[in-house]
């Protein structure tokens, strides 16, 4: 009779009342399973709402996002669940790309996933990775409370600070007002070995969490970055030491490489020419009894270069093919201060950087005399 009444039917009305039966108290598992989800949902919102509050680390380097060193690293960060871990690092290997950046060129980044962080890997080099990450345009905060650049696989003392890309990523931080750290392994070929990326960074953890503190606090040094070497074997070292630049670097070393080693190096004609052009151009090229190739075998090095027949006949176009590789040199360093020293002697080097120009008053007076004689030489 109530189906009829009402429209529903007797199945509905069953239903509807055994529903109103479990609400007053005819189940015990349906009572508490609202207030277990609700619990759940309660708690992962209020876990956001910390996240959002803790001091946010951009991490970037110069080897490249899928390296070690910064894998290591960050899984320590997030671990530690003290910070909001952010990171943007470039796509491929950069780690000798020093400051240059791509200005007019389309760079994409994408996002990467690595548990615990955002993270995006980006088309560009370090610098290009910290500067879009403190634009705004890639991140919604507007800035980090610390950039740290590494963990790089090899050293970044003395002169190698201009080409490595880690200590330019802690640079451009630098330079946009962000406290930054640049970390390094003195990684040695044979001896290393992965598992030390995860010991240099247990090494550096404790600094890591002291600077943010005292940025926090307001006593960190101002106007400065640090540049962090790591000895060979981090678990062994020595204790930090704070050094200065030294003048050491490695040595450029070019090598010849032969064009059938070289990915399209036979490849001499553009794909916008016509067939005809194409056609005359494979003419010219095989009756080219002066397109000469010679080979010169030095040590590890292969010259090669190649004669082009083009119109006229009389004109020749030279291309050669070079791999640049870094090698270190033996030598003994005496400086006791120095970053180079330190390191070889199996301390943590830490080396404070400054954006100011360091030019002693000697070399400054010096250079103004030179002008002021070269200028009245020329009258």
């Amino acid at each position: 009779m109530t189906s009829k009444n009402n429209g529903l039917s007797a199945a509905l009305v069953s239903n509807l009342q055994d529903v109103l039966s479990k609400r007053k108290g005819g189940s015990d598992e349906s009572e508490e399973e609202p207030p277990s989800t609700s619990v759940a949902a309660k708690e992962e919102e209020e876990k956001e709402i910390d996240d959002d509050s803790r001091p946010i680390v951009l991490v970037t380097n110069g080897d490249g996002i899928d390296s070690p060193g910064l894998v290591s690293l960050v899984e320590a960060l997030v671990s530690e669940e003290l910070y909001n871990v952010h990171v943007c690092a470039p796509q491929t290997d950069k780690s000798v790309s020093s400051h240059s950046m791509t200005p007019g060129e389309t760079i994409a980044a994408s996002s990467v996933d690595i548990k615990g962080a955002t993270a995006f890997e980006v088309s560009g080099t370090p610098v290009d990775c910290i500067s879009l990450g403190l634009s705004g345009a890639l991140f919604a905060w507007s800035k980090p409370i610390l950039v740290i650049s590494g963990i790089n696989q090899g050293s970044s003392c003395g002169h190698q600070m201009f080409y490595s890309g880690a200590v330019a990523g802690a640079r451009e931080a630098l330079v946009s007002g962000v406290p930054s750290l640049s970390i390094s392994l003195n990684w040695k070929k044979g001896e290393s070995k992965e598992s030390d990326f995860k010991e240099a960074v247990g090494v550096c953890l404790p600094l890591i969490n002291a600077t943010i503190r005292d940025i926090e606090k307001g006593v960190f040094p101002k106007d400065c970055s640090l540049n962090i070497a790591v000895p060979t074997s981090p678990s062994s070292n020595k204790g930090f030491k704070v050094t200065k630049q030294s003048m050491w670097r490695q040595s450029p070393s070019w090598q010849a490489v032969s064009a059938n080693r070289h990915p399209g190096a036979g490849n001499f004609m553009s794909d916008q020419q016509s067939l005809g052009a194409q056609l005359a151009q494979l003419g010219r090229d095989a009756s080219a009894a002066g397109a000469a190739r010679r080979f010169t075998t030095q040590k590890k090095s292969i010259v090669e270069i190649e004669s082009v027949g083009v119109a006229p006949k009389t004109e020749s176009r030279v291309k050669k093919y070079f791999r640049l590789e870094f090698v270190a040199k033996e030598e003994e360093h005496t400086d006791e201060d120095s970053d180079i020293k330190a390191l070889e002697d199996g301390f943590v080097s830490v080396t404070p950087l400054s954006l100011l120009p360091k030019m002693d008053s000697e070399t400054h007076a010096a250079v103004s005399e030179w002008i002021s004689k070269a200028l009245n030489s020329d009258q």
